[in-house]
């Protein structure tokens, strides 16, 4: 079992996911049912899974859930660039977001690669 706050990957999305709430703040009262909650679920689903997964009982599954948080990664980056062709995000702001999402990515990978080499 691994203590998942110490954890830089989990730290930054907790960040990431912070940041998503405060961008999406602003969204069309229209969208409070559909993008919102979907954006802000898939970030949030990020740290959700890397905590779930360095709570389980081996290093096989804390990789199972190292991937699930890498697929809601990639649903966040969907959902930002939705967001930027609805002209609800700025292109400064989605270019900053998707780096983020993509340095947690990268971080996720080479946990999970670390974690192959354990098992």
């Amino acid at each position: 079992m691994h203590k998942f706050q110490d954890l830089k990957v989990w730290q930054k999305a907790m960040d990431l996911t912070v940041d998503v709430y405060k961008y999406t703040d602003h969204l069309p009262q229209s969208e409070r049912f559909g993008l919102l909650s979907q954006v802000r679920r898939s970030a949030v689903s990020i740290c959700s899974n890397i905590a779930e997964g360095a709570g389980r009982n081996s290093e096989g599954e804390f990789i199972q859930f190292l991937g699930i948080a890498n697929g809601s990664a990639n649903e966040l980056q969907t959902q930002i660039e939705l967001l930027d062709r609805l002209n609800y995000l700025d292109n400064t702001s989605k270019i900053a977001l998707l780096d983020r999402v993509d340095e947690i990515q990268k971080m996720l990978f080479k946990l999970m690669k670390a974690l192959k080499k354990i098992s």
